[in-house]
């Protein structure tokens, strides 16, 4: 039961960020930083609820009173607001199929940062993927004529901060409680002098618009609670698949709903990566079954 219930949870995450393009699309017209300043305003009123509520107010408080926690997730935070700037701009600018490549790399730059950080080996299966991502990448350099920097800043970013969560213990809840309370006065400051300005769209918008900007940081909190549950009911192997849906899913509301360009040239460099990815896959799944076999094999013998 645990194991459904993790499964569900996890999908409902992927599910919730892979349809996050049509949110941020509601909200076009307020520029990016704004949007970002807000997401990361209302994320802390709804993590530091949460956290009441579970009554981890002593253990937060334990964790914040640590000074490397401040470092690592100092660190992490000032990338998760770089990652979320770069993705909301890029969704709001008619780039959200090259958004969504940056969140198909991203696993294989994590295989790169476990070999420099975790003296991990590369097998031959990892070493033909990132060949193939390399090749993907000048491709879409060379022949479709823009070096995917969105893609590459969103995988790159994301990937560094998944390392620095790696190297702490601490749990997801904390650490997003931390991450939010670091990033709050530099946000909500910036948001007083934009509103005390005249120029905001808070105070200066609609009312959808301002229930939108508080509902940024729902939308934010909500289904990290969901992976951070499913994290601990099934398999990282399991959850490494279902990840693909939520750039499954912004790929096609990029062609589907908002109709961006998906020439040939550009196809062929996605097409490569797939491909990459792909390999990447049936590399890992193929070794689990050789480890489980052995395993059985010893058993028996």
């Amino acid at each position: 039961m645990d194991r459904y219930s993790g499964i569900i949870a996890a999908s409902f995450a992927y599910i919730i960020w892979g349809v996050l393009p049509i949110y941020w699309k509601a909200l076009q017209t307020v520029p990016a930083l704004e949007i970002l300043c807000h997401r990361m305003t209302w994320s802390l009123f709804v993590t530091l609820g949460i956290i009441l509520f579970a009554r981890r107010t002593a253990e937060f408080r334990h964790a914040l009173a640590n000074r490397r926690n401040l470092g690592i997730f100092g660190a992490s935070a000032l990338l998760l607001a770089v990652n979320w700037l770069i993705y909301i701009w890029a969704v709001n600018a008619g780039y959200i199929l090259e958004a969504s490549l940056g969140y198909f790399i991203n696993p294989l730059i994590s295989v790169v940062f476990g070999v420099f950080f975790f003296k991990e080996r590369l097998r031959s299966g990892q070493i033909a993927a990132l060949v193939l991502v390399v090749a993907g990448v000048l491709y879409l350099t060379v022949y479709y004529g823009r070096f995917p920097w969105i893609a590459l800043s969103l995988s790159v970013t994301f990937a560094i901060y998944g390392l620095l969560h790696k190297i702490s213990s601490l749990p997801s809840m904390d650490a997003l409680g931390i991450e939010v309370l670091l990033f709050f006065l530099p946000a909500a400051a910036y948001l007083f002098i934009v509103e005390s300005a005249g120029g905001g769209a808070f105070l200066g918008g609609t009312t959808p618009t301002a229930i939108l900007l508080v509902g940024a940081g729902v939308v934010t909190t909500f289904p990290l609670l969901l992976f951070g549950f499913a994290t601990q009911k099934i398999p990282l192997s399991t959850l490494g698949l279902l990840q693909y849906m939520a750039p499954t899913i912004n790929f096609f509301i990029g062609i589907l709903l908002y109709h961006e360009e998906f020439p040939r040239e550009r196809m062929i460099g996605f097409c490569i990566i797939w491909t990459a990815l792909a390999l990447y896959l049936a590399e890992g799944a193929i070794r689990r079954v050789r480890a489980r076999r052995a395993v059985l094999g010893g058993l028996q013998s």
